[in-house]
């Protein structure tokens, strides 16, 4: 096998408290278990032959905690810390490990997620077709990690600087759904 993307996963809204268990059990095992389970069988071939590329997608997300969505905001956390470490234990190998971190994309997530209201998406979502040009091109340079949209970069860099606190009420505020 030459290359491996892990891209399935899905949100789902609502206080932690009131949402469904089964449900976010199941967001577990999709975005965590089968991205760790999926990387554990195809890394040995790769690593075997001398080469493959191995893209996850987490999300901007995963850069903060996540009201309303803690579960997901918690799950594309340990996407991106997962490769970011297994990509530096591949180092030299031949095999390398892109994280790619969307910010709000044009797919169906928002609907699946009961999240086409708010804010977040308000404020404009990139074309899917363009975030996956910026993981593809990333993925063969072998970079690992990419924030395609430099809104997201702003994003994701911003969340370094700023105290924990504000972070977390800015995240609520913007998964609020408009009333």
């Amino acid at each position: 096998m030459d290359a491996l993307v892990n891209n399935a996963g899905f949100g789902s809204y609502g206080a932690f408290a009131e949402t469904n268990l089964e449900s976010e059990l199941g967001m577990i095992q999709v975005n965590v278990t089968a991205v760790t389970h999926l990387t554990k069988l195809a890394l040995p071939g790769m690593l075997q032959q001398g080469h493959g590329r191995i893209m996850n997608v987490a999300s901007t997300a995963g850069f903060q905690p996540g009201p309303l969505m803690a579960v997901y905001y918690a799950t594309k956390a340990y996407v991106i810390s997962f490769s970011e470490a297994i990509a530096n234990e591949l180092k030299g190998s031949g095999v390398t490990v892109t994280c790619l971190c969307p910010g709000a994309t044009e797919t169906e997530f928002a609907a699946r997620a009961d999240m086409g209201t708010s804010r977040l998406f308000k404020l404009g979502a990139m074309r899917s077709a363009d975030v996956a040009r910026a993981g593809y091109e990333a993925m063969l340079q072998g970079k690992t990690m990419i924030i395609p949209g430099l809104k997201n970069r702003m994003l994701a860099q911003s969340v370094r600087f700023t105290p924990r606190k504000v972070v977390t009420a800015i995240t609520r505020s913007l998964q609020e759904r408009e009333k």
